[in-house]
């Protein structure tokens, strides 16, 4: 066997063998597929919530009030068990403290969130028709909340809402369901009514 063929040979045989053989490449880090249900809406009555508000809201969350003992009104949240998601919901009627409560907004959605965020982005409201006035702030990142909003009259009534989930703050995997829920709010914003 000359020494070409012998060269030949080994290459074929190298060859053959590495052709056989697959490197490994690491699979990309997956999410498991989220089925949504089906956008439909109902509407909540005031004597439900104990406030003067009314809007439409998702059939798929449950109405609770925070403290239903108390006489003390102004609390009640939205949970979705489905997604682990609750939106709490502050009512206030203004008293001349209008300044006040936009401070406490900020404060709440913006400094104490900033440490985390990557963005944040608003979104203002304007229905002059049905004075209601407010702003959405999406929140990017892995922060504890991705969706707060607050709307008002800015003369008596003032609404402010956020959106958690029981888990722990992951952006990427959160995505699909922050988006499903901030459809909701808007609906919410949109439907919003102050009662006389």
């Amino acid at each position: 066997m000359s020494k070409i063929s012998f060269h030949i040979s080994f290459f074929l045989l190298v060859f053959v063998f590495s052709a056989c053989h697959k490197t490994p490449v690491p699979k990309p880090r997956g999410y498991f597929r989220i089925d949504f249900p089906e956008k439909q809406y109902t509407t909540v009555r005031e004597d439900e919530i104990r406030m003067p508000v009314s809007f439409e809201y998702p059939v798929y969350g449950q109405i609770a009030l925070e403290k239903p003992e108390e006489e003390e009104k102004g609390w009640f949240n939205i949970s979705f068990p489905r997604f682990d998601a609750n939106m709490y919901f502050t009512y206030r009627n203004i008293n001349n403290d209008f300044s006040e409560l936009m401070e406490q907004t900020y404060r709440l959605n913006i400094k104490n969130h900033i440490p985390k965020a990557d963005a944040i982005n608003e979104q203002p409201f304007i229905d002059e028709r049905k004075k209601v006035y407010g702003t959405i702030y999406d929140l990017k990142g892995n922060t504890a909340t991705a969706l707060q909003f607050y709307a008002t009259d800015s003369v008596n009534h003032y609404l402010r809402g956020s959106l958690y989930f029981d888990a722990e703050p992951d952006a990427d995997s959160l995505a699909p369901v922050i988006e499903f829920f901030r459809k909701d709010i808007i609906h919410l914003i949109e439907t919003l009514e102050w009662e006389k």
